[in-house]
């Protein structure tokens, strides 16, 4: 145990200082778990008006030393890309079944006027050849 003043003081504030710290570690938790639960939800606008109402949460920890910038950095990145994901799933499987769809109904025109000009272009050829 502690021998000197100094260090039972010390030992005393350490108790105070980890439950405290404790309590803020277990807030940062809560606070992605909340994003978390809310990207699970599939409402994106819920998600994003959350994810918003936390990055304050994980930056005042992070501020205060509790975790480290990076981990903070890293936390409101992978959550970021959770929401963007979201909307990114829809919206690309949407795009996707368009873009295949549209994709040969192109091709098939742009193929299809090529031939017509060529079609067009010898006739004109020739009868400039035969004039």
């Amino acid at each position: 145990m502690a021998n000197s003043a100094q260090a039972r003081k010390r030992a005393r504030q350490s108790v105070k200082v980890n439950a405290h710290n404790a309590a803020l570690r277990s807030t940062l938790r809560t606070a992605i778990k909340k994003v978390i639960k809310a990207v699970e939800s599939g409402d994106k606008a819920l998600a994003a008006a959350t994810y918003t109402a936390n990055v304050a949460v994980i930056d005042r920890i992070a501020d205060k030393k509790i975790i480290h910038k990076n981990k903070a950095a890293r936390h409101k990145s992978r959550l970021s890309a959770a929401i963007k994901a979201m909307a990114g799933d829809a919206v690309a499987a949407g795009v996707k079944k368009e873009a295949k769809a549209a994709k040969p109904t192109k091709a098939a025109a742009a193929k299809v006027e090529p031939k017509a000009k060529a079609a067009a272009k010898p006739k004109a050829t020739k009868t400039k050849a035969a004039e």
